[in-house]
């Protein structure tokens, strides 16, 4: 008989008391708002229309991958090309407007095409929803779980004729990296950080311009330095950057906060992101750090330097 592997559910409520005072620490030492300039967060923050922020929010997340020097311009050229409002500008586009904006357009994986299929579909969705968060309600409503949420937002939004396109602006080459459809066992970290952007706040990082979803549901946007880090904590056990590995790591944020589970994603992601906590730890880095209370690799870091350099001074 195989030998069954026990699930991590999430930090016992102990565990959640003794991480606690270190994650406030570290939240409240952070300064978010000097971050945002290095985040693709920046661009929704540029508007003040409701619609203009989901519109250039979904567009940001869709393409920050890779880089940020590399999709910051993409998505700014874009956004500049669409002119002072970008929901005035879906709502009106058609083919040729889509051919206009993205004939040549390419990075990494993506096409004009792929844009054009989430420009259409975002302007379609606001000609008869109203609203981005109308469709994702809509699909929480009929689904019942984030995930199918999730699923039914994305196919959605493709839901446009494609051989038009393709005749404008030649096949598709990364639509399903950009929208995921079907969802699968991936954590679609881009699509929980638009949603984490619309749900939470408004607290001058996220918008919280979305009203009918609760900041309680939300999953935390897993990627690389999330999934690092969170597992030095002790977040989650699991080794893979999978929408099961996103859900017990925001289970044990959830214990920290159930009304607002994911409040510490930014923080621990642009920690991540700025090369304080890397890959390969750095002792120094890690013994100035508030997480190394409950960090075991910082401590196991540190530690070891000490005990190098205790034998180093033994020898001269």
């Amino acid at each position: 008989m195989a030998r069954q592997t026990k699930e991590n559910t999430g930090l016992s409520p102990l565990e959640a008391e003794r991480l606690r005072p270190c994650l406030e620490a570290f939240l409240a030492s952070t300064d978010s708002r000097a971050r945002i300039a290095f985040d693709p967060l920046e661009f929704p923050h540029r508007y003040e229309n409701p619609r203009d922020i989901e519109v250039s929010a979904l567009l940001a997340a869709a393409l920050a991958y890779g880089r940020a020097d590399l999709f910051r311009p993409k998505v700014d050229g874009l956004l500049k090309r669409m002119g002072p409002s970008p929901a005035a500008f879906v709502r009106e586009l058609d083919v040729a407007g889509a051919r206009e904006l993205l004939d040549g357009f390419v990075y990494r994986f993506n096409v004009g095409t792929d844009v054009a299929v989430l420009l259409l579909g975002m302007g379609r969705t606001l000609r008869e929803l109203g609203s981005l968060e109308a469709l994702f309600v809509r699909g929480l409503e009929a689904r019942g779980s984030w995930h199918g949420a999730l699923d039914a937002f994305t196919s959605a939004l493709r839901d446009v004729p494609m051989e038009p396109l393709r005749k404008a602006l030649g096949p598709e080459r990364g639509l399903h990296h950009l929208l995921p459809s079907p969802l699968g066992a991936g954590a679609a970290k881009r699509l929980n950080l638009f949603l984490r952007w619309m749900v939470r706040g408004p607290d001058g990082v996220d918008l919280g311009i979305w009203k009918r979803v609760r900041p309680s549901a939300l999953l935390i946007p897993l990627d690389t330095h999330i999934g690092r880090i969170s597992k030095h904590l002790g977040l989650t056990r699991r080794n893979d950057l999978s929408w099961r590995t996103a859900e017990e790591v925001t289970a044990s944020l959830r214990a920290l906060d159930a009304e607002d589970p994911v409040r510490f994603d930014f923080a621990l992601c642009h920690y991540g992101m700025s090369g304080v906590c890397p890959t390969k730890p750095v002792p120094e880095n890690c013994a100035r750090c508030k997480l190394l209370p409950a960090c075991a690799v910082g401590r196991k870091t540190v530690k070891a330097r000490g005990g190098t350099e205790g034998r180093a001074r033994a020898t001269r």
